[in-house]
């Protein structure tokens, strides 16, 4: 299978920006997948001194994170500082006056500036897809220590089929962002030194009465088409008017479905160790499921 085009990082960057304010009102499906994402640890043993939220958006999923482990200190990541800024305007006033347990950076998950080795668990909802996933891997590992959690979500190359679809027959330009198998996701895990990666897919299916309440839905949560070489602008009337209509043969029971693939996944950072003979050994250990 071809690698999936590269996300434009200017342009991920721009698009977060621009939806910083109105993020929230749109972003249900981001909210429910991230809820499900979290369930993830129900059954897992683990007492992290430190979160990262790499690509924690609006912040969310803070406070889930801090009331889960109310020990931790946790860590928001996130490439537009924008998002950050409202992320911190969530904390209650007093809780800024008196200093809450969470902080922002404003990074790239695929160069990370933390420090290595300073969090045991990595929680990553809907972020890896707008990234080369093998450095988010490479950094997540390092900033991990030995035995510490990576919990992610990422979507499908089956997401947004039927908009994928109805665009293939207007022209031959990318305007849906391509996305990851989770074959290939596991493998690369391992490549980037975890152990025991574990990875589930399932589908949902939102429905619209029109193909502009999709463009709408998109739009209001930065998620643009952003791959080099995309078309600029609109795609003129026509050409929008071609993809509609293609896009109507998928309508069932009176409404336009959207599908999103979506893949959540785990592995723990594996414990290096040498041989008699300086190699390098690397175990892999099962770990705290109960």
């Amino acid at each position: 299978m071809a690698e999936p085009a590269l996300p434009d990082k200017r342009w991920v960057r721009r698009s977060f920006e621009r939806a910083a304010r109105g993020y929230d009102g749109g972003a249900f499906l981001q909210r429910e997948i991230g809820t499900r994402l979290l369930a993830h640890l129900d059954p897992i043993r683990i007492d992290p001194a430190r979160i990262v939220d790499l690509g924690t958006g609006t912040g969310h999923f803070l406070d889930s994170l801090g009331t889960r482990y109310p020990k931790a200190d946790v860590v928001g990541v996130d490439l537009a500082f924008d998002m950050l800024a409202v992320a911190r305007a969530r904390l209650p006033w007093w809780r800024r006056a008196l200093g809450s347990r969470a902080q922002h950076v404003c990074t790239d998950a695929e160069r990370l500036g933390l420090a290595s080795g300073i969090s045991q668990l990595v929680f990553s909802n809907l972020t890896l897809q707008w990234c080369r996933y093998d450095l988010v891997f490479g950094e997540t590992a390092r900033v991990l220590t030995p035995g510490g959690l990576f919990l992610f979500s990422t979507f499908g190359p089956d997401t947004l089929k039927e908009l994928r679809a109805a665009f293939a027959a207007v022209d031959g330009h990318a305007h849906v962002n391509t996305f990851v198998d989770m074959h290939d996701l596991g493998d690369a895990l391992v490549a980037a030194g975890f152990a025991d990666p574990v990875m589930e897919m399932e589908t949902i299916t939102l429905e619209y009465p029109d193909v502009e309440a999709i463009a709408r839905d998109l739009k209001a949560i930065g998620a643009h088409n952003v791959l080099p070489g995309r078309p600029r602008g609109l795609s003129g009337r026509g050409r929008w008017k071609k993809m509609a209509e293609r896009y109507e043969a998928s309508r069932r029971d009176g409404a336009l479905p959207a599908t999103f693939e979506v893949v959540y996944g785990h592995a723990w950072k594996a414990a290096p160790r040498r041989s008699a003979d300086g190699r390098q050994v690397i175990d892999f250990h099962p770990r705290g499921a109960r």
